[in-house]
């Protein structure tokens, strides 16, 4: 008997909105018993500024969770609960390694009830942090949402959320969508498969243009010096200044330190559902990615990807597992290779995906890579006598705080992200594992960043020179690929050389990311 196909009503998850709520967040606990939270939450910025949270946070009550009686109520408290602890670890100089009770109790209470860690996640920063502007519209587009709450009251937080919280809005109708064409393959509807997979490609591909908003309203140097300290976790944090992570004193007489990753997009289960939908796998970081025609090479998933599902709200997790065995769309284009539409469709929507991951690679490197050297290297010179002006991150204090920021600009080579892990090597290989999965030849060499010599076929059309060794006339093997002897499909994408070094053309200039390893905003 088959195993069902998950419903998405029996994991919280709404048909219209996906993973965000079918309710708003709540703005405000209407329990007045919460005041003192609330207090806090509303003038977070005034307490940072000032170096006086950690004081008042000492002097609270510990307050009961009892009080809390929706989902909505207890969201509420989360978000609250992470932004002050957050803003209490790093919030100072020197970060602190001990949560007090007022915060911890509580903090590890509703943690529990939410299925989440005790920490700042993107459940908190995005699914659960946003408002309409205007109440009778609907929260789905940058014109009509703000957030809740940020650490730094910029303009630019606000926005780096909102890209996300837009990108979950906007992707959320493909959910139902595919969970359809999951059925249909079991009733051997080709038509709704592909017509799913055509929807599939066209949204992915407007999520990549949402994503390149960012660029907008997020300066770069904003990000990395001001809000990226803020979203740290306490996981591989030692040169932050967190060597054993963080004692959260519960009163239960067995405290220990723990440590966690922040926040990061990898704990989007929409991102992870995409994955699932088409079948694609990542593997442990530096392993060959699983190829269509030789399964010697499967191996365990990626064990960062399935960490995060730790990070994510229990019933998104479990949605997520119970997905995955069921997945079903990939075998079926495989069984039905002789049908070149339906082939298309699946390869078009591999090809989405991997180009939304190569913008995320492009934008993790000017947020954090490009950024990172900046402010290394002026505190070289700076060291070195060479240079005696004050750059912008130490002008208003005569030593530096001992954060993610300058953890990072102390290292030579490496970076890490707010997750507490070296990304470039991890994203630019779940990027090649995405577009490794094409069915058809010529798509798979659309698709991978390997270097191609093209030669000509048929006046102004190009083919790879290795494939037509494999073909005896590729142009009429697969007739859809060219149209007037035109390429059907032309993907421009950041420009990759044959060590891997990733270089990026755009307005903050030229660069290459020789490092292997690198932080980033987010982990795709």
């Amino acid at each position: 008997m088959l195993q069902s196909i998950p419903r998405l009503a029996d994991y919280g998850i709404s048909e219209r909105h996906g993973f965000l709520p079918d309710e708003l967040p709540l703005q405000v606990l209407p329990d007045p018993y919460y005041t003192h939270w609330e207090a806090i939450i509303s003038n977070l910025q005034a307490f940072l500024l000032s170096g006086r949270l950690r004081t008042t946070v000492q002097k609270l009550p510990i307050l009961s969770t009892s009080r809390l009686r929706s989902i909505s109520e207890w969201r509420r408290a989360y978000l609250i609960l992470a932004f002050i602890t957050h803003g209490y670890i790093w919030g100072g100089d020197i970060p602190a390694d001990r949560i007090p009770p007022p915060i911890a109790v509580p903090f590890l209470q509703v943690c529990k009830y939410l299925e989440l860690p005790p920490v700042a996640t993107y459940a908190g920063l995005c699914l659960w942090n946003f408002k309409p502007i205007f109440s009778n519209e609907e929260a789905d587009d940058f014109d009509n949402l703000a957030t809740l709450t940020t650490f730094t009251g910029s303009m630019d937080e606000s926005w780096f959320y909102l890209v996300s919280i837009v990108l979950e809005a906007r992707g959320a109708e493909l959910l139902p969508v595919m969970l359809d064409a999951m059925h249909a393959v079991r009733n051997d509807d080709v038509s709704t498969v592909f017509h799913a997979l055509q929807l599939f490609a066209e949204r992915i591909d407007e999520l990549g243009t949402i994503l390149n908003k960012m660029y907008e309203r997020c300066d770069p140097h904003v990000f990395y010096h001001s809000i990226r300290p803020f979203l740290a976790g306490s996981k591989n944090m030692a040169d932050a200044g967190l060597p054993n992570g963080v004692l959260y004193e519960d009163n239960s007489g067995n405290e220990e330190y723990r440590q966690y990753g922040g926040g990061s997009n990898a704990q989007s289960s929409l991102i992870q559902f995409f994955d699932i939908v088409l079948g694609v796998e990542h593997f442990p970081t530096g392993q060959d990615a699983l190829t269509a025609n030789d399964t010697l090479l499967r191996g365990p998933s990626n064990n960062f990807i399935h960490e995060m599902r730790s990070y994510m709200p229990g019933p998104h997790a479990r949605f997520l597992e119970a997905l995955t065995p069921v997945a079903n769309i990939r075998p079926y284009v495989l069984s039905k290779q002789e049908n070149q539409e339906l082939t298309l469709a699946y390869d078009a929507a591999l090809l989405m995906l991997k180009a939304l991951r190569d913008k995320h690679i492009a934008m993790v490197s000017r947020y954090i890579i490009v950024k990172s050297r900046e402010a290394r290297d002026t505190r070289s010179r700076t060291a070195d006598g060479m240079d005696r002006s004050v750059s912008p991150p130490t002008a208003v204090r005569s030593q530096a705080p001992v954060n993610l920021a300058t953890a990072t600009n102390r290292s030579s080579t490496s970076f890490r992200g707010t997750g507490g892990t070296s990304l470039i090597p991890f994203l630019k290989q779940a990027r090649d594992e995405t577009g490794s999965l094409a069915v058809d030849a010529w798509a798979r060499r659309l698709l991978s960043d390997r270097p191609t010599r093209n030669v000509k076929v048929a006046g102004s059309s190009t083919i790879d020179e290795s494939e037509r060794k494999n073909s005896a006339n590729a142009a009429t093997t697969t007739p859809w690929r060219y149209t007037d002897n035109k390429p059907l499909v032309e993907l421009g994408k950041v420009g990759e050389h044959k060590d891997g070094v990733v270089e990026i053309v755009g307005l903050a200039g030229t660069w290459d990311l020789a490092e292997g390893e690198g932080g980033g905003i987010c982990h795709w």
